[in-house]
């Protein structure tokens, strides 16, 4: 995507950009962002069937087929006129935001980019490369990881002679809430990086306050995964922990590349 239309995050600020040079800018950012967007959202719609019926519905085809006797399976209705319409539409919305996640995280760390020394410009593609990393494993440890197990926990749960029909709506907002949650949170890295490097988190500070995090994190896993599902929560509290722990690394590795300008 281009870097243009006024400074390129790798040069040195020729002069100093007026209010209404930002308000320009930050046009611009959002117009490369939301084409970014609009592209990704037609390249799921192109693939809508197969992001359907082999990522999304693979889930539940998985559990039912793995049920034991007497185990009811898991029925997907759709209850409205165009239900299933205006569900392909939100799933290729979401899609194609997914999907330009990286094209976002550029044109955000691009527009910030003027504001920081010329050795900190230099951090954004690296930072827009792992904070886009960071989000999709948290995305794809949701879906290989947290979905199958809070899913199975439903199908499993209960007596049998209640039947498991969903509003395919309900089933479709719980599994991209978990999904996105995911994604989010894993970003605790990347913003401990970078608070980090701005002076405002310390690794002693973090240490210190571990024990408070914890309950912090299970209040978040709480309030990030959607229902009252024990499962999802506690397998999005266990990584979160082990994020934190990284998070702790990675704040120490970056308050000593700050304390050493030399190393940058």
């Amino acid at each position: 995507m281009d870097d243009s239309p006024h400074t390129s995050p790798e040069e040195p600020e020729a002069r100093e950009m007026s209010f209404f040079d930002h308000l320009e800018e930050l046009r611009w950012r959002i117009i490369w962002a939301i084409i970014g967007v609009v592209i990704g959202m037609i390249v799921c719609w192109i693939f809508i069937d197969w992001i359907m019926n082999q990522v999304l519905l693979k889930p539940v085809i998985d559990i039912n087929a793995h049920l034991g006797p007497g185990q009811p399976p898991f029925h997907l209705q759709n209850l409205k006129p165009f239900g299933q319409l205006f569900l392909y539409m939100q799933v290729a919305i979401i899609g194609g935001v997914l999907l330009s996640i990286p094209n976002i995280l550029y044109q955000l760390w691009a527009f910030i980019a003027p504001g920081l020394l010329p050795r900190e410009r230099k951090y954004v593609r690296a930072i827009v490369f792992f904070s886009s990393m960071c989000f999709l494993i948290g995305v794809a440890f949701a879906y290989f990881v947290m979905l199958p197990a809070a899913l199975g926990f439903f199908a499993t749960f209960g007596s049998a002679t209640i039947e498991n029909n969903i509003a395919i709506s309900e089933y479709m907002n719980f599994i991209i809430s978990v999904m996105l949650s995911a994604g989010i949170v894993f970003e605790l890295p990347m913003v401990s990086w970078f608070l980090s490097k701005l002076g405002i988190l310390t690794p002693k500070f973090m240490r210190h306050y571990r024990r408070h995090a914890i309950v912090v994190i299970f209040i978040a896993a709480a309030a990030l995964t959607p229902g009252t599902d024990p499962v999802s929560q506690v397998l999005l509290a266990v990584p979160l922990m082990g994020l934190y722990e990284i998070s702790i690394l990675v704040s120490a590795w970056a308050s000593r590349k700050r304390a050493d300008p030399l190393a940058s």
